[in-house]
């Protein structure tokens, strides 16, 4: 007689009823259910692995802090630790797949969280997945805890892990243009302001501009990530406590600390921090500031290496693939354009951030899970641009240093540097000339007996221009109605 062919699928029941769970699964009734409930955007939240780290590492400092008050005995509060250790480590993240967006304030993140590492535990255990009666996902792996502060928990954790991946690789971009400052260090250009010619610079301080104002993103995101160090663990359901011994708090903070080993803090109020998101605001800003300081660079770095022949063509930017179907040759910025449009993206996320936060009712917010994907995938998308940009991009620039040239040679703006010597009016007036019988500056100066040409050439030097080395003394200024007629 043939033996009976394993059963596919295992029986649970909640309180809405039964339902059939593939016998191989880790998770249960509650997340089938969300499953079937939120079949949104079709992305799961295993998509954030931060997030289900930070979901793991909650409830094993739950499980430590249970057993240390006693509320939960050894045997137990073990199995569910060395679970929640296997899915920190990575394992049974597929397990996890409930959508990113989803009603009910994260109820069905936790009891995906709850049944996955209940059933890991009890297969350790040697027993049969879904045997409940031993190793309850709520009573036991859920122990003086509520979505309610176990999400909020896990999602600032999560975004904390996140972060320093994106902060690495900001610094890594930051060094890039700071590589690319020193290459440049000597190449004159003309600066610009309102898209018009303004005074020169050198090529390398316009790149070290730009690395400038990413280490000030990386310190301001810094700063308002620690915001999300403050914790609103032991306050259950509204921030009362309610089902909670006495000692828990204290206990799981030291052992979340442990575990994370980020600073974090339970809040002064908890009833206030079970419902607010300031936080979350807070570092939603943050990281929208640096994705629209860095589309700005894109932007510059557009607008200097657009032509090649009929734009600025100051720069090259390295040639990626072919820019058109039609026109033969063409080649496009595709990374920066691709840059921009992350930074589009993550502005329109903290949009999404702010009006989840406003929508947030009396003693919770129901809408952390949009808030939480929303920072999740700009981390992720800004860390990916990032990259792209440096490795892609930024360490491929070269700078078309005789077309620079050039077109310092050309500019009237060189003249500025000749004010504290003939004056704003006669400076004004030979601009003039020049531009008119498009003759060079320094040639007018000394035909007008103003300087000589030593004296010319030492003040629009690369280093007196770009302002390396600045005016020691001054001629006589010169009015312009004295200067020689043309």
């Amino acid at each position: 007689m043939a033996a009976d062919a394993p059963a596919l699928t295992r029986t649970e029941t909640d309180s809405i009823g039964s339902l059939e769970i593939p016998a191989d699964a880790y998770y249960g009734v509650h997340t089938l259910r969300a499953e079937q409930n939120f079949p949104i955007t079709k992305r799961p939240i295993s998509v954030y692995p931060d997030l289900i780290r930070g979901l793991a590492m909650v409830k094993q400092a739950s499980a430590r802090a249970n057993k240390e008050i006693g509320v939960l005995d050894a045997e137990r509060a073990d199995l569910i630790d060395a679970a929640s250790q296997r899915i920190i480590d990575g394992e049974f993240h597929d397990q996890f797949v409930v959508g990113v967006i989803q009603g009910g304030a994260g109820t069905s993140t936790n009891m995906n969280a709850n049944e996955v590492i209940t059933n890991v535990a009890l297969e350790m255990a040697g027993r049969e997945k879904g045997d409940y009666a031993y190793l309850s996902p709520i009573d036991h792996t859920n122990r003086s805890q509520s979505t309610n502060d176990v999400y909020p928990t896990a999602v600032k954790i999560g975004l904390s892990l996140n972060l320093r991946s994106l902060l690495d690789e900001l610094d890594l971009l930051r060094q890039s243009f700071l590589g690319k400052a020193s290459e440049f260090h000597d190449v004159l250009k003309v600066g610009r302001t309102q898209l018009q010619d303004a005074v020169p610079m050198t090529l390398g301080q316009e790149f070290h501009g730009f690395a400038t104002t990413l280490g000030e993103d990386h310190s301001r995101l810094t700063e308002n990530a620690s915001l999300m160090f403050e914790i609103n663990m032991g306050a259950t359901a509204i921030g009362t406590g309610i089902t909670t011994h006495a000692g828990y708090a204290p206990a799981v903070l030291k052992h979340l600390r442990e575990i994370t080993g980020l600073d974090l803090q339970t809040a002064g109020d908890l009833v206030e921090a079970t419902s607010d998101t300031g936080s979350f605001m807070s570092f939603s800003s943050s990281l929208k500031r640096n994705a629209i300081k860095l589309s700005k660079i894109c932007n510059d770095l557009r607008l200097l290496s657009s032509g090649p022949q009929a734009g600025l063509g100051e720069i090259n930017l390295p040639a990626m693939q072919a820019g058109s179907s039609i026109m033969p040759g063409k080649v496009n910025p595709v990374i920066p354009e691709a840059v921009n449009q992350v930074a589009f993206a993550v502005a329109g996320a903290d949009v999404t951030v702010t009006m989840a936060a406003e929508g947030g009712q009396l003693q919770l917010n129901a809408f952390e899970p949009v808030i939480a994907h929303s920072i999740f995938q700009s981390i992720t998308w800004m860390r990916q641009a990032m990259w792209t940009l440096r490795v892609n991009c930024v360490d491929g620039i070269t700078a078309n240093r005789e077309r620079l040239g050039a077109m310092v040679g050309a500019s009237v703006g060189v003249v500025t540097a000749l004010t504290p010597f003939i004056g704003y009016a006669a400076s004004a007036a030979l601009a003039k000339t020049a531009l008119l019988t498009n003759r060079n500056i320094a040639d007018l100066v000394v035909e007008a007996g103003l300087m000589t040409r030593e004296e010319v050439m030492k003040q629009i030097s690369p280093a007196r221009l770009s302002g390396l080395e600045t005016v020691t003394s001054a001629i006589p200024v010169i009015a312009a109605e004295d200067l020689p007629e043309n």
